[in-house]
């Protein structure tokens, strides 16, 4: 088990909080999810092994912070209160006398094709494990993880050359594996 330390986590801070002010594109929002992805590691220590950087390991739970928030925040509306409005007039003009909604609610999208896409993450997924290891962790560090390829180069102690050719090979293979798995070729 690898120690944690909190000045590790505090040196971490200002790219974490510049990246998901990138994402979310609100300061204090990003700042919320930031503590929140700090915390989540300050409370689980246990759970970082040291098979990657703390940086990696950070950045992935910010992430899924991240859409966390990106989906909350599509879910809720916020509603600004003049100075000379009560909340209860506020909430009143989103309703007719009739107790329906002003608005209509948007619509969900089509189940079947939210359905389809998870079967579709499921199959990305076996055809993930299916990869060689080295060859799938390199696949998701640079595309699911969005590291530069210097970063992957030093993580995993490959030259460039090599990481390229990793990459090019876990492309391939995903694309024969979804080929065969997902389009029915």
């Amino acid at each position: 088990m690898t120690t944690i330390h909190p000045r590790e986590l505090d040196a971490l801070r200002p790219a974490l909080v510049r990246f998901a002010v990138l994402q979310l594109r609100n300061e204090a929002l990003a700042e919320d999810v930031v503590q929140d992805a700090l915390i989540a590691v300050l409370e689980k220590p246990d759970r970082f092994s040291g098979q990657s950087s703390l940086r990696t390991y950070v950045t992935g739970i910010l992430k899924h912070k991240i859409v966390d928030a990106l989906r909350s925040t599509k879910r809720e509306l916020r509603i600004e209160t003049g100075e000379d409005q009560t909340d209860a007039e506020v909430i009143d003009a989103l309703f007719k006398p009739d107790g329906h909604t002003v608005d209509m609610p948007r619509q969900w999208g089509d189940p079947d094709a939210t359905l389809e896409q998870k079967d579709f993450f499921r199959v990305l997924e076996t055809c993930l494990e299916r990869l060689p290891a080295r060859n799938a962790r390199i696949f998701m560090m640079r595309e699911w993880l969005e590291l530069d390829t210097e970063e992957i180069c030093k993580e995993l102690g490959i030259s460039t050359s090599n990481a390229w050719v990793m990459l090019y090979r876990a492309r391939v293979q995903l694309r024969e594996c979804l080929d065969l798995n997902w389009f029915g070729r």
